[in-house]
């Protein structure tokens, strides 16, 4: 069993009000569950323009966690209301 965590810190565009900010972060996590992964806001919460996005996954194999952990990250960066700071990556296996 292998558990793959990504943590994504993010800039947003123009942002003035934490309501204008969870009408942009919700679709974000709920694109990226679309994958098959658990994916949260976790961090930055009282801050208008910052994000941090925490996606988690658990598979058999280490191959797919570093596959859907590269889409998640590929589609986050995709988007161009929003620019990707750092990426963090940790995967976890049997020897851990």
């Amino acid at each position: 069993m292998y558990v793959g965590a990504l943590e994504l810190d993010i800039l947003l565009g123009d942002v003035r009000s934490l309501k204008e900010k969870r009408s942009i972060v919700r679709p974000i996590v709920a694109g990226l569950q679309r994958f098959g992964v658990s994916a949260a806001e976790t961090g930055s919460h009282d801050r208008y323009r910052r994000v941090l996005l925490g996606v988690g996954i658990v598979s058999a194999g280490v191959d797919h966690v570093n596959d859907v952990l590269d889409t998640c990250e590929r589609n986050v960066a995709e988007r161009p209301e929003l620019q990707l700071l750092a990426v963090r990556r940790r995967i976890f296996g049997p020897e851990d």
